[in-house]
C-alpha cells in the first residue's frame, strides 16, 4: 500500500519560493536598508500630522487632542481672497520653471557630448556644475548686489543697452520677478541637472554613430535620431518627477526675494503657509494648505504618468 502523498498549496510554494529567492539577496538588501529606514522615519514617520488639518489645534493636546473640525480649514483657504492669487503666482512659477529649465539640461548635455577634446569638455562641465553648490541665501544676495538699481552692474549693463528703462528696479519689479526667479534658477541648477542626460549620453553604442555618418547624416540628425531617442527614457521620467511637485515652488528662495513691492507676483502657497499658518500661529490652517498643495502635486504626477504611459509606454509604474 502506497503511502498517503501531501500536498503542499501552491500559495506556499510561490510564498517560500519567494523567500528563497530574496535570501539570496542579503547584502542588497542591507546595502537599501538605511535608505529604507531613514524614508520611514522622515517621509512616512511625519504623516501622521496630517490630520492636524482636520482638528483645532491646541497646545496643551498635542497634535491628536484637539477638537475635530472637518473641512473647515480647506474651506476657509477656499474661500479666502488669497486662494486664487497664491495658487495663480505658484502656477505661473512652475509652469515657466518647467518650460524654460526642464530643457536646458537636457541642450547642456548635447553640447558636452559633443565636445571631443577631454579637457575642454572637463573645464566646462566644472564651469556650469559649479553654481548648484552656491547656497539659496547666498544666490539672492548675489542678486540682490548684481541687480541693485543703483550699484547693480547686470542692471547698469542693460540700461546702457537700453534693454530696460532707466527707472526699472528688477528686485522690487513685479514684472521682472518671474523672469528673474527662473534664469536665476537655470543658472544655478542646469549644469547639475545634466549630469544624468550626460550619463545616459554616455550608454549609447557606438555603432549607432557609425552607422549614422556611413548614411551621411549630420550632427543634427545624429542628435535626433540617435541621441535624443536613446535618453527619451530618461527625458519621460524625470518629466513626470517633475510634474509631481508643480506646485511644490521653492520656498527658501521665494521668500528671500520676497518684498513689499513685489509681494502681489512672489506670494506663493509655500510662503503663504509661512506667514498665516505658521507667523501667526494657525497651524491647522496652514497644514490644511500644505495639504491641499501635496493633494494638487500628487494629481499631477498620477496624470502625467498614465499619459506618459499611454502615448510612450514609459511610466514610474
Amino acid at each position: 500500500m502506497k503511502p498517503a502523498q501531501t500536498t503542499v498549496p501552491p500559495q506556499t510554494l510561490r510564498g517560500n519560493g519567494w523567500l528563497r529567492k530574496q535570501a539570496g539577496h542579503v547584502q542588497l538588501w542591507l546595502m537599501v536598508l538605511p535608505a529604507v529606514i531613514y524614508i520611514a522615519i522622515f517621509c512616512y514617520g511625519p504623516m501622521y500630522g496630517i490630520q492636524l488639518a482636520f482638528r483645532e489645534f491646541d497646545f496643551s493636546k498635542g497634535l491628536t487632542g484637539g477638537d475635530w473640525a472637518g473641512f473647515k480649514y480647506f474651506e476657509q483657504y477656499f474661500t479666502s481672497p488669497m486662494f486664487w492669487p497664491t495658487l495663480r503666482n505658484t502656477f505661473i512659477i512652475a509652469f515657466f520653471s518647467i518650460l524654460l529649465g526642464f530643457p536646458m539640461p537636457i541642450l547642456l548635455a548635447l553640447v558636452v557630448n559633443s565636445i571631443r577634446s577631454n579637457r575642454r569638455k572637463r573645464i566646462l562641465q566644472t564651469t556650469v556644475y559649479m553654481p548648484y553648490f552656491i547656497s539659496t541665501v547666498v544666490l539672492v544676495a548675489l542678486l540682490q548686489i548684481m541687480l541693485s538699481p543703483t550699484t547693480g552692474l547686470i542692471d547698469g549693463f542693460l540700461k546702457a543697452l537700453h534693454l530696460i528703462p532707466a527707472d526699472t528696479n528688477l528686485i522690487g519689479d513685479p514684472g521682472a520677478f518671474v523672469p528673474v526667479y527662473v534664469i536665476s534658477a537655470i543658472w544655478q541648477a542646469c549644469g547639475w541637472n545634466s549630469i544624468i542626460f550626460i550619463a545616459a549620453l554616455s550608454s549609447v553604442d557606438s555603432q549607432q554613430y557609425d552607422a549614422a555618418r556611413i548614411d551621411g547624416a549630420n550632427r543634427w540628425q545624429t542628435v535626433w535620431h540617435v541621441e535624443l531617442p536613446a535618453i527619451l527614457p530618461t527625458i519621460i521620467i524625470l518629466l513626470i518627477m517633475n510634474m509631481g511637485s508643480i506646485l511644490s515652488v521653492g520656498f527658501e528662495k521665494t521668500f528671500l526675494m520676497q518684498n513689499s513691492l513685489n509681494k502681489p507676483v512672489s506670494e506663493v502657497i509655500s510662503t503663504y503657509v509661512f506667514n498665516v499658518g505658521v507667523k501667526s500661529n494657525q497651524f491647522s490652517f496652514g497644514s490644511a494648505v500644505g495639504l491641499f498643495n501635496t493633494l494638487i502635486n500628487f494629481t499631477f504626477l498620477m496624470l502625467a504618468n498614465a499619459l506618459a504611459k499611454k502615448t510612450s509606454k514609459i511610466s514610474l509604474m
